[in-house]
């Protein structure tokens, strides 16, 4: 199936999409791995659906697979281009087919994403809509700051975004670390736009440099002198970048009594 174009009906003011790819290079098959029996990218579309109703809830794949999935739990799956650089370029794809005032991308590997939080996404980004809008959340204890699958922020003091790295920054000339993960922001992969920041996203058929070599999408806005308003998150999320998450996620995920 290629991507159709049309305009999807009975739209509300807030879409959410959720790209989904199969062929992920650090973990492939990661949105239908079975996480306490059930695929993750359900648990990401269910907690979109507690936040905006299930009427307003996509999830955005070029994987026939994922769409089998979605159809089978009753959610709405789009075709997108299997060429799209980046989940954001998925979601723009998308985009264009809707009726909206802010589009949602929440991302398919953070299955414990909290419906609060992306309530909380929504209304900053329904005020402020000529800016784009993302989460962040100071690191836990048990996260390492050094670890690369974990985007590290450094905002300014009305929390906009200055830089996000894979690195563990801000850093110190000091050659000692940080001995306290806590002082390190992370983000948290809830994003809102509009269609019209969505389409000068996807105007770029290319990476941006710091995007390329940082490996992080959100970097092409700020490459593009575009605003990002980052919103603190009341919980914080677990990414399944690797093999070797899994477990570790399921394990939090027990601890907080999160079940299908």
């Amino acid at each position: 199936m290629g991507f159709s174009g049309k305009t999807l009906p009975g739209q509300s003011e807030v879409a959410c999409v959720i790209p989904a790819r199969y062929q992920s290079t650090r973990f492939p098959g990661k949105p239908l791995i079975p996480l306490h029996g059930q695929p993750m990218v359900i648990w990401v579309a269910k907690a979109c659906e507690k936040a905006l109703g299930r009427e307003n809830v996509i999830i955005a794949t070029d994987d026939t697979r994922i769409h089998r999935v979605a159809h089978e739990f009753g959610f709405r799956s789009e075709e997108t281009s299997s060429s799209a650089m980046t989940g954001t370029d998925r979601v723009a794809e998308v985009a264009r087919k809707l009726r909206t005032t802010t589009v949602l991308n929440v991302q398919g590997d953070e299955p414990m994403v909290s419906p609060e939080d992306i309530q909380r996404i929504v209304e900053v980004h329904l005020a402020n809509p000529s800016i784009v809008v993302n989460g962040y959340i100071r690191l836990s204890p048990q996260e390492d700051p050094a670890r690369t699958t974990i985007p590290k922020v450094v905002l300014d003091q009305q929390e906009n975004l200055l830089y996000i790295s894979r690195r563990d920054i801000p850093g110190s000339k000091s050659s000692e670390p940080h001995s306290d993960s806590t002082l390190y922001l992370k983000q948290v992969c809830i994003y809102g736009f509009s269609p019209e920041h969505l389409e000068m996203y996807a105007s770029h058929h290319q990476k941006t440099p710091l995007e390329e070599k940082e490996d992080i999408e959100i970097l092409r806005f700020l490459e593009m002198g575009q605003q990002v308003k980052m919103v603190r998150t009341h919980t914080s999320s677990l990414a399944v970048d690797t093999p070797e998450d899994v477990a570790l996620v399921e394990q939090a995920m027990s601890n907080l009594g999160l079940r299908p």
